[in-house]
């Protein structure tokens, strides 16, 4: 268990609020014009996946933030 705080946790909190951010104005811009003569329960279905594809890559930056591996403790990288 960790007794000191750690640079990289305030340090990935900003990261991630950095990359939703740009994540969602990539999103804002860019999937309406693509999808945007879809049917509507189309675009719902695309909608909700990209709002939940941000949460992929999440487990492994949170482990980061905590360890400083990416990969969890007794797992090999």
């Amino acid at each position: 268990m960790r007794e000191e705080p750690t640079w990289r946790i305030p340090v990935g909190i900003f990261g991630l609020l950095v990359a939703l951010m740009v994540y969602a104005i990539v999103i804002a811009r860019y999937a309406p014009a693509i999808i945007g003569d879809w049917p509507t329960l189309v675009q719902t279905v695309v909608y909700i996946v990209l709002g939940l594809v941000w949460l992929l890559p999440l487990r492994r930056f949170l482990i980061w933030m905590e360890t400083g591996r990416w990969s969890p403790p007794g797992e090999s990288e």
